[in-house]
């Protein structure tokens, strides 16, 4: 039995201001189901979260959300997934959701996809897994993000190697092209 490749996407709870955002969110749950790869996410049904997981499921999909109790109601917990867990809190959910994938997408987000990409890179750099990391670049959203990582790293407070361990892409069949090399 082959088992399915999941990956594992973080992104905001709200749209963004740039329709940029919410195409690729879109485009991005078609690519993961059309390679036959399942969909692990917070369970929202709003934002570029709902986007991700109505578009893979339209397109035949496999989705795996989960959601900490506290956030059903402002997240919306969408019950219709193929998988659908609730969570006591953050960290838990945050678990799960990094156990069950084989790769890490973070599109563009808010505080807390931020703190979803700062603990799997950390994890990374502390040699806790060997997980690819994408971000999304939609319209350059992540490029202070970058900057940041390039600033800590001439400062001398992490290796050059950290910013090895994040793939940068700009679109969504770049970004599939590398997941289909990550996960063969």
């Amino acid at each position: 039995m082959t088992i399915q490749p999941s990956v594992c996407v973080y992104c905001g709870s709200r749209a963004g201001a740039n329709p940029a955002y919410a195409g690729d969110a879109e485009a991005l749950g078609y690519a993961l189901a059309d390679n036959g790869w399942r969909l692990v996410y917070g369970a929202g049904d709003v934002g570029l979260m709902g986007l991700v997981a109505r578009a893979a499921q339209y397109a035949g999909g496999q989705t795996f959300g989960v959601i900490p109790v506290h956030l059903m109601q402002a997240e919306v917990g969408k019950r219709d997934l193929s998988q659908f867990i609730v969570t006591e809190n953050m960290h838990e959910r945050k678990k799960v959701m990094f156990m069950n994938s084989n790769a890490i997408v973070v599109l563009p987000g808010g505080a807390g996809s931020l703190d979803e990409f700062f603990e799997v890179l950390t994890w990374r750099q502390l040699g806790l897994h060997a997980k690819p990391i994408f971000l999304l670049d939609t319209d350059g959203f992540w490029q202070p993000l970058v900057g940041l990582i390039d600033h800590v790293i001439d400062q001398g407070f992490a290796e050059p190697s950290l910013r090895d361990f994040v793939r940068v892409v700009q679109d969504v069949p770049t970004l599939t092209a590398a997941l289909r090399a990550a996960l063969s």
